[in-house]
């Protein structure tokens, strides 16, 4: 009987299923997207308290661009790497420490009695947010079968814009209750919870360090060439051109940048494979994501401070009104996708261009007259261009990735994305004051926020009159490339076949 009862329990052990050594997807799904979720509401809420911050921390406008700077230089600099290092090490072990560090900086931020101390607390802030940016991707497409990988990036796409969509309301909401330190605060529970979830659901993973080597050096010339860039501009805005503070940094940017694309060119394990940029579809989609990125972080700077310096509105009211554009840009981007299936990713990107180049000319003519009715009607053409320019932009440009570099290609997503913004800010933020200073005639010591409505609407309509121009030029440089190298693919074809 105990042999048989053995035997029976043996053969029982084989129907009856195991115990999953790995835990739910669904599980690794929700402690994922808590991250991603504290990433994403980032992107609008700080944006949305700057005004605030400007007159309680007795800064200027050039500092206060710091706040959003040293988060997206932080970004910008690791996020690649920290994809690079989730291919030698744990990708689990290191999303934790992003989410501590992430949490821990937010703490800090909310606590900031000075301004150097905010900027220093948002760098480390970034530096958390590259490796959820970089790692939590990886994680989803680890825990999800193959057949649901598509279902899992939505989600988690879903939940990016989820946060994005809720930044300004939240935001308006948190300022108006406590002030601009509950803006960050609020991530200190979140990731307390998402650090929690993720070491106690995500399953440890098996890594060979010996198998690639991280590009330390190449992280170092891109943080002092990044660094000194936002410095050089930044710095432009109150001291011009004709300090030699200014053209040093600017001057150090560029041997920075070519020193970069050297050592990248000449190693065997680079953090950047420039052979990717052969592909002139791949380069063009990609300096077209750069543009429309750029545009993007100037907008989401200069509204802000259009609201509440000349409109005189509450932070409630411009949270809700910065809300408009991501609400569209939701409900446009899966129209986007579906027609770019059908009639082509190109000629829908470009079609999302242009409209961002209209709306840029709508925004140009925003003045002191402005009301909310006329705003919702003048940012849609802006918003749906974003929306249909974003994912027939990315299918693009993945589409053009030889199939083995989609990882490559993946990360230079992301921070194509990360460095239009952080460009942007700088760029649109020195064009705005400098056209307002010159109009206003305002003394060097004289910050530019101090200059009388009139003269912040002449500043912005100029600054945006002149995005628009960008973009236009932008559309007709990538439609006559796209042609041009449609008509080559044509005639080698004929050619072919004769």
């Amino acid at each position: 009987m105990i042999l048989i009862s053995n035997s029976q329990e043996e053969e029982s052990k084989h129907l009856i299923p195991e115990e999953p050594k790995t835990s739910p997807k669904w599980w690794v799904m929700f402690g994922i997207g808590m991250g991603v979720f504290m990433f994403a509401l980032d992107v609008y809420i700080v944006n949305l308290a700057l005004p605030t911050m400007v007159e309680s921390l007795h800064t200027s406008f050039a500092t206060i661009q710091w706040v959003v700077l040293s988060y997206l230089l932080a970004v910008a600099v690791f996020v690649l790497s920290a994809s690079q290092l989730g291919d030698i090490f744990s990708k689990k072990r290191l999303y934790i420490i992003g989410l501590i560090v992430f949490t821990i900086s937010s703490l800090l931020c909310g606590l900031a009695p000075t301004i150097g101390f905010l900027i220093a607390s948002r760098f480390f802030q970034g530096l958390g947010a590259a490796f959820l940016s970089g790692l939590g991707t990886a994680i989803i497409v680890e825990a999800f079968p193959p057949e649901q990988r598509g279902l899992g990036l939505g989600i988690r796409a879903g939940v990016f814009g989820l946060g994005i969509m809720s930044g300004p309301t939240v935001g308006g909401f948190l300022i108006g209750l406590g002030g601009w330190p509950l803006i960050f605060l609020v991530n200190v529970p979140i990731g307390i919870i998402a650090s929690l979830i993720v070491a106690r659901v995500v399953p440890n993973q098996d890594v060979n360090v010996a198998k690639l080597r991280f590009d330390i050096i190449g992280t170092l010339i891109l943080t002092l060439t990044l660094t000194s860039f936002t410095l050089g501009m930044t710095l432009l805005q109150s001291l011009g051109f004709i300090s030699l503070g200014v053209l040093a940094f600017l001057v150090l940017s560029i041997l920075g940048l070519v020193c970069f694309l050297v050592l990248e060119s000449r190693l065997y394990q680079p953090m950047l494979d420039l052979e990717i940029f052969r592909s002139l579809e791949f380069s063009l989609g990609l300096g077209l994501r750069f543009i429309g990125n750029f545009v993007m972080g100037g907008a989401i700077f200069m509204l802000p401070f259009f609201f509440e310096l000349v409109k005189h509105y509450s932070t409630q009211q411009a949270g809700l009104l910065l809300a408009v554009p991501p609400i569209i840009i939701a409900l446009t981007a899966p129209v986007a996708g579906i027609l770019s299936d059908r009639f082509g990713a190109r000629i829908v990107s470009l079609i999302g261009l242009t409209f961002m180049a209209i709306g840029c000319w709508s925004i140009s003519n925003f003045n002191t007259e402005l009301t909310m009715l006329r705003y919702t009607f003048g940012i849609i053409p802006y918003a749906f261009g974003v929306g249909m320019f974003q994912s027939p932009n990315n299918s693009a440009i993945m589409g053009a990735a030889p199939q083995e570099r989609l990882g490559i290609a993946s990360g230079l997503l992301s921070l194509s994305r990360i460095l239009g913004q952080m460009v942007g800010v700088p760029l649109v933020g020195t064009l705005f004051s400098l056209v307002t200073i010159k109009k206003a005639q305002l003394a060097d010591f004289i910050d530019v926020t101090n200059a009388s409505p009139q003269m912040l609407v002449f500043g912005m309509q100029s600054t945006f009159r002149i995005i628009a121009v960008l973009l236009t030029a932008s559309v007709i440089v990538a439609a006559l490339l796209w042609w041009q190298s449609n008509r080559k693919l044509k005639i080698s074809a004929k050619v072919l076949l004769n």
